[in-house]
């Protein structure tokens, strides 16, 4: 074993180095390098931390795994951490669990959401999977985030949850809308996918509601490649979150358990009509699936955990200095106006192309990415307007017109920590050419 450990640490010194001859940043060279609008951030630590795991061969989730929960639950402040496979699951969990024949008042088919009309896909998808109708209420043109006046309206006797992302990192303003949840007594869930970090009044986003969403795809704060997490403060919800991830079962005994598992009652469940005890290994109480991430993911994620208050600083820099800069195009662009108490770590630069503007967006993008500048749209646009929502069932407030003001005018850029000083000149010089025109 001695002989073991020092081979390891010399592969694991040797990827160091590979690291530091392969991966070290390249130089930037204006009008040539891509400014990529996201993108991960790493250096050895991740790549041997996740070398180190596959060299243990656990594969599925195991110590790493419980590490990273336990850090993540530490910088959010909440008790029930569980890590999945992608943010996209972590929604599904979250809406699936509140559907749990064990909660008191579960949500069932036909029971109404209200969740925003700009939206990603997969916030709202786990509510038609579900056989909820989502209601989708318009847009906050200032933060680009649901507009809190008119939750009132998209009230229904058959209303039972609110459910929405904080917007490219901006917060919603969580004191209506935790006001409005309450008072109806309905279930809050906050997809905060886009916003690690992001705090209302000095709260972390993810911790007002029942259940706060997060995703680790490379674009976002931190990766792991793919993956993602559901929390909660919520015992009996952690509970039947896990088991939803863990094929439904009812185990939580977790990594390392002791042979009678770590409830110590492991064979003395009883199935009706089944003579004898059963193993609560295989003893189901959800409708679930495997969605669980990988031990190599979790150890590439407990390195970018150390690394993620730098990683929030450098975001917010990176925004108060485009921010300074693109205050000169005013006349063209409307910037964004989060609410003072909001303390926003910022996923990206979002904007609108004013309307009257003497360009649409389209000409300004498709500049900015010929010229090396990346950009993407707003989450879907007004999503009832996308292919695939077509022939759904859901209800609507009003005419959705922000909503259709951004799947015309908005997008964004980057300002994720990968960007230095002169690739932000250079983007601020390639907006400048263009507007010039």
């Amino acid at each position: 074993m001695a002989n073991a450990e020092t081979l390891k640490q010399s592969i694991l010194a040797q990827v160091a180095e590979y690291y530091r001859l392969v991966h070290s940043e390249q130089p930037f060279t204006p009008g040539e390098s891509r400014v990529h609008y996201a993108g991960r951030v790493f250096d050895e630590r991740e790549m041997v931390n996740t070398v180190d795991s596959v060299l243990d061969f656990w594969l599925t989730a195991g110590p790493w795994a419980q590490q990273f929960e336990k850090k993540l639950g530490a910088f959010l402040g909440v008790r029930e951490v569980f890590p999945v496979n992608s943010g996209s699951s972590a929604n599904l969990v979250a809406v699936t669990a509140l559907c749990s024949q064990q909660l008191d008042n579960p949500l069932r088919p036909g029971d109404e959401v209200i969740v925003p009309a700009t939206s990603f896909p997969t916030t709202v998808n786990p509510i038609i999977q579900n056989g909820l109708v989502p209601v989708f209420v318009d847009m906050n043109a200032a933060d680009l985030n649901l507009d809190v006046t008119q939750l009132d309206a998209a009230l229904s006797d058959r209303t039972r949850a609110v459910i929405f992302a904080h917007t490219l990192g901006i917060p919603a303003d969580l004191d209506v809308i935790k006001a409005f949840t309450d008072k109806h007594d309905l279930y809050l869930i906050e997809d905060a996918c886009d916003a690690l970090g992001s705090k209302w009044n000095g709260k972390m986003v993810g911790t007002f509601g029942d259940f706060g969403t997060l995703s680790c795809y490379p674009a976002h704060h931190i990766t792991m490649g793919e993956g993602g997490a559901v929390y909660t403060n919520q015992p009996k919800l952690g509970k039947i979150a896990r088991a939803v991830r863990d094929w439904g079962r009812d185990c939580w005994c977790g990594y390392n358990s002791p042979v009678n598992g770590k409830c110590g009652i492991r064979f003395e469940r009883e199935v009706p009509g089944i003579p004898g005890f059963y193993d609560h290994k295989y003893f189901y109480t959800e409708i679930g699936y495997n969605l669980k991430l990988t031990d190599p993911q979790a150890a590439m994620g407990v390195a970018q955990l150390d690394k993620l208050p730098d990683f929030i600083a450098t975001r917010k820099a990176n925004y108060a200095y485009l921010h300074a800069a693109f205050q000169q195009f005013d006349d063209y662009l409307q910037l964004p106006e989060p609410d003072g108490r909001a303390d926003v770590s910022w996923f990206a630069f979002p904007m609108m192309v004013r309307e009257g503007a003497p360009f649409q967006r389209h000409e300004l993008t498709r500049y900015l990415e010929a010229n090396h500048v990346e950009t993407r749209l707003i989450f879907a646009g007004n999503i009832t307007r996308q292919p695939a929502y077509q022939h759904t069932t859901y209800r609507a407030v009003g005419d959705l017109r922000v909503a259709d003001d951004i799947m015309e005018r908005g997008f964004f850029v980057g300002v994720y920590p990968g960007l230095d000083r002169p690739r932000l000149d250079y983007m601020i010089d390639v907006f400048k050419k263009f507007l010039r025109r």
